[in-house]
């Protein structure tokens, strides 16, 4: 008979799986911890049946997600934080309800190595699930953007972030079968479960590339007057910092300088309508004397607003502009504002900004010839597919990836440090370097094998100069695209359909063996 104690080690596994993932991400960034805790939710879901491998999820969810997204609740409160925390959660509950219910079935037949290949999969389909659905989705925290300092960053040069996120899941995959294996006794187990642990990093050891032409670049990281969700209240302070600060830069600015970069929201009052924050922005162009990339917000379309991206290349020049194409909802914006009031009348913070059509090249001339700086806006840097669109887009170009952001509405947090990770693991993925730019850190330069320079502090005012290289060469994982996530989610479908199967053919073989109470993990 069952004791208490064991009834007890699967919620516990759960929860400790979720612990383990929240502590693998900035700040506490012990990275190592990912494969742990998907060996533990895998030990206490893959043969714990589909609702109760649901409920182990949950848990499971909750305790990653809670501490992980604390961010979302720094100055709205903690009903927004529970509500997207519950709703990334579920992800993980389904993703654990399918691995219960097919795991099960295919260690009753005797398929225990298809019963563990769930693992990695489901882990797979489920961040893709989750960073498309629903409105778009929300990509943040998945396993891949845990492994910036890890070897098994380089799987995304050739697989992508789902590359990461599958090379972790099969590294905790290979721990779950490691350690049943010790606990049976079982050689021939033990060896598979080692080389599965181990054959991963060997990505580490694949090379990234460094080499493409060197170009000199500026970024202004101008700071706020206050943290919190009203940093712009005073918006022309704010602009006035990153003016000053563009001053400060100029007389340290050697004359290979190709571009100044300033984050988002840097000029919050409409310089296309306002003629004083036009003269500023026009004032920091001419102390640098090269083209501006700013980040604006403007005051269109009617009734609305728009997240932009602005390229000032000289005086009397209309800007160029790429528009954010995808506004954060819940936050720039509020789909089904009335009935989510019902809930909160902090729906109404939310901005009412529309979203862009195209992506953003901007081609900055230099003697050696142009480069094109590709901007992408705060959330937009995780998702797999603006990213790798926004480097398609450039062509044969040599080019620059430009992430440019304000973390002010999250205080000091570990939300700042936790997109720096992304947008290193971006850089890997795409082969390009990347200027990261926030309005209150952290900023830096990030080099095409995820090596960083320049890095700045959080609620500081600072400028820095750095030398990225610009490429134009398509990583194996551009070219391949959503290929991955396609092929995992059928080899996932085909094993919950095979074993459905292989469920009736055990009855059909051997109608008076009934399923076990509990049973081994692998």
């Amino acid at each position: 008979m069952p004791t208490p104690l064991r009834y007890a080690a699967r919620p516990a596994a759960a929860l400790a799986a979720g612990l383990c993932l929240w502590l693998a991400f900035p700040d506490a960034d012990l990275w190592f911890l990912a494969p742990v805790g998907v060996a533990l939710l895998g030990a206490a879901t893959l043969t714990a049946g589909g609702r109760r491998g649901a409920a182990l999820g949950m848990l499971a969810g909750l305790a990653f997600f809670v501490p992980t997204l604390s961010w979302s609740g720094i100055y709205v409160g903690a009903l927004p934080w529970f509500a997207l925390a519950t709703l990334q959660a579920l992800y993980i509950a389904a993703m654990s309800g399918v691995v219960g219910f097919a795991g099960r079935r295919l260690v009753d037949a005797g398929h225990r190595a298809l019963a563990v290949a769930l693992v990695p999969l489901g882990w797979v389909v489920q961040e893709w699930a989750r960073g498309t659905t629903p409105y778009g989705g929300f990509p943040w925290a998945r396993l891949a953007f845990s492994q910036a300092d890890s070897p098994l960053a380089h799987v995304a040069r050739w697989i992508g972030a789902p590359g990461v996120t599958l090379a972790v899941a099969t590294v905790g995959a290979g721990l779950l079968v490691t350690a049943s294996a010790l606990v049976e006794r079982r050689r021939d187990a033990l060896l598979m479960g080692l080389a599965v642990s181990v054959l991963p990093w060997g990505a580490g050891l694949l090379p990234l590339p460094t080499d493409g032409r060197a170009v000199t670049v500026g970024f202004v990281q101008g700071n706020v007057p206050k943290a919190g969700l009203d940093f712009n209240a005073e918006r022309r302070a704010v602009l006035d910092n990153h003016v000053r600060g563009t001053e400060l830069l100029a007389p340290r600015a050697p004359e290979d300088l190709t571009l100044v970069v300033w984050p988002e929201n840097s000029s919050d009052i409409d310089p296309l309508r306002n003629a004083d924050a036009a003269a500023q922005v026009e004032r920091a162009r001419a102390a640098v004397g090269v083209p501006l990339l700013i980040g604006a917000v403007l005051a269109e379309p009617v009734g609305a607003s728009s997240n932009v991206s602005l390229f000032y290349t000289g005086e009397g020049v209309e800007p160029q502009r790429y528009t954010k194409l995808h506004p954060v909802p819940f936050a720039e914006y509020m789909p089904n504002r009335d009935f989510f009031r019902r809930f909160s009348p902090a729906v109404d913070l939310a901005g009412n900004f529309v979203a862009g059509s195209e992506i953003g090249v901007f081609t900055v001339p230099t003697p050696a010839g142009p480069y094109a700086a590709l901007p992408t806006i705060c959330f937009e840097v995780a998702y797999d597919g603006l990213m790798r669109d926004s480097v398609l887009a450039a062509g044969e170009q040599e080019s620059l990836l430009v992430v440019q952001t304000n973390n002010a509405t999250f205080g000091y947090t570990a939300e700042s440090e936790q997109q720096f990770a992304i947008s290193r693991i971006r850089a890997i993925e795409h082969g390009r370097s990347v200027a990261h730019v926030s309005t209150v850190g952290v900023s830096g330069f990030i080099a095409p094998d995820g090596s960083v320079s320049g890095k700045t502090g959080l609620f500081t005012a600072e400028q820095e100069i750095g030398v990225p290289v610009v490429r134009d060469e398509l990583s194996p994982s551009d070219r391949l695209g959503p290929v991955p996530e396609w092929l995992a989610a059928a080899l996932l479908l085909a094993l919950v359909v095979g074993s459905v199967r292989s469920r009736r053919s055990v009855r059909v073989l051997a109608p008076s063996i009934r399923p076990r109470e509990d049973h081994t993990v692998v």
